[in-house]
């Protein structure tokens, strides 16, 4: 694991060259841009024996680059997302490596559960050796000379650079964060409720019979508004102290409009709201904790079966024998979507009204009738206006956008689709 020597970061000479590089390609017009990167990367790369002090500079500039991100609001998953979009694999191989030194600064319960998963989902580690051996290592990894790692380097420093501040959707490490109710992953304390949950969406990945699939993440799903109706009450009582919180789930192109309207659509029958920043390829999810778990596993599954669906009817001819096209799959995804909308509103107002009515789900899945608890319905509407006030709060000025259908037979197929697709979260890695 590399570890940062007593005295490191940007000082000295190379700590200068550093800076003066950084500077000159942040803030060259996209004229001058090609002169300030050769420039700047003839500075750092002109000699075999600095690139070692080089290299300790750079790791100790991630103090500065990467910690001005999370001061702007931006998360680990989210710089990597833009890296991604934007530049080439190796930019995005020293972005995680950058985040991860400069994670060097902080004890692990510095940052709250949703920052340390997406370090661990990035394999954000400290491989090597020393932080002057870092781009050479670097560099003998990847294939690189000097020259053109240096030119990487500063492409990447500039892209984040440049970056506006957003809306913030927590804190950032050793900033008091919120306290939250649960890590995400099945852990020993984990409530009876959530493994019961888990139990089933796994059995409904594994089987081979749709039907039986349906059945088990029907159950799920239920026991999922169940748990949200139970965290209301709680709420009422005193007991759950927390306010609503966010998190950003990554849409990309292609058809980044219907698979938005998609995440929209769970995120509503989970009380849920949805902002997207189509520049930066993400939306904002706001809602409660366990809300948000499960609008990011439903939104996945769900994202996962429209594009097999749309694959296999794709992969058809429209009546009058000619290929699909892109305006056939456009109108597939929203068709998809404006049904699963349907779907779980249904869903959603069912539980409801039986909750109201005393219908209790325990955690195996089974009911019991308990006196109607007359708080419930308040409770409800007290959590869907604490996210709309915590919306306006984060996003005083929202726009809405319209989604244009062209092809009568793209609707027809993604309903149909969309009735056959299993409610169900899909087990492992989500990505954001």
């Amino acid at each position: 694991m590399g570890r940062r020597k007593q005295g490191g970061g940007t000082g000295g000479e190379a700590g200068v060259l550093l800076e003066t590089a950084v500077r000159g390609v942040v803030t060259a017009s996209e004229e001058g841009l090609d002169l300030a990167l050769d420039t700047g990367a003839s500075l750092l790369a002109a000699s075999a024996g600095q690139w070692p002090a080089v290299s300790r500079a750079v790791l100790g500039y991630a103090d500065t680059a990467v910690g001005r991100c999370w001061s702007a609001g931006w998360r680990p998953a989210d710089l990597v997302r833009v890296v991604r979009r934007e530049l080439k694999p190796v930019h995005l191989a020293l972005a995680v490596d950058l985040i991860a030194a400069e994670n060097r600064r902080y004890p692990a319960a510095a940052a709250d559960r949703r920052w340390q998963e997406q370090l661990r989902e990035l394999e954000a580690d400290t491989w090597w050796k020393s932080d002057e051996d870092y781009l050479p290592a670097f560099a003998h990894r990847h294939r690189l000379d000097r020259f053109a790692l240096a030119t990487a380097l500063l492409e990447l420093l500039r892209g984040w650079g440049r970056l506006p501040p957003i809306a913030p959707v927590g804190p950032a490490p050793g900033r008091a964060p919120r306290a939250e109710s649960r890590p995400r992953g099945p852990v020993a304390d984990e409530p009876r409720m959530l493994s019961r949950i888990r139990a089933l969406l796994a059995k409904a990945e594994s089987t081979d019979f749709p039907e039986e699939a349906e059945a088990l993440t029907a159950k799920a799903q239920q026991l999922m508004a169940q748990h949200s109706i139970d965290e209301a009450l709680l709420a009422v009582d005193g007991a759950d102290p927390h306010a609503p919180g966010a998190l950003r789930i990554g849409v990309d192109n292609p058809y980044e409009s219907p698979k938005t309207m998609l995440l929209d659509a769970v995120a509503a029958a989970n009380r849920c709201r949805v902002v997207w920043a189509k520049e930066f390829g993400f939306c904002t999810v706001i809602g409660f904790d366990a809300d948000l778990d499960g609008v990011e596993l439903l939104y996945t599954s769900l994202l996962v079966q429209a594009t097999h669906a749309m694959q296999q009817a794709g992969a058809r001819q429209h009546l009058d024998g000619a290929s699909r096209t892109k305006a056939f799959r456009q109108s597939f995804l929203v068709a998809y979507a404006a049904r699963i909308r349907e779907r779980l509103a249904e869903a959603t107002e069912r539980t409801t009204s039986d909750a109201a009515a005393g219908r209790h789900l325990r955690e195996d899945g089974t009911a019991e009738q308990l006196v109607p608890d007359e708080r419930l319905l308040p409770a409800l509407k007290a959590r869907t206006e604490a996210v709309d006030q915590q919306v306006d709060r984060m996003f005083p000025k929202l726009v809405s956008q319209r989604v244009r259908v062209s092809d009568g037979e793209g609707w027809a197929a993604g309903r149909a689709a969309a009735d056959r697709a299993s409610l169900r979260g899909r087990s492992g890695e989500i990505r954001r």
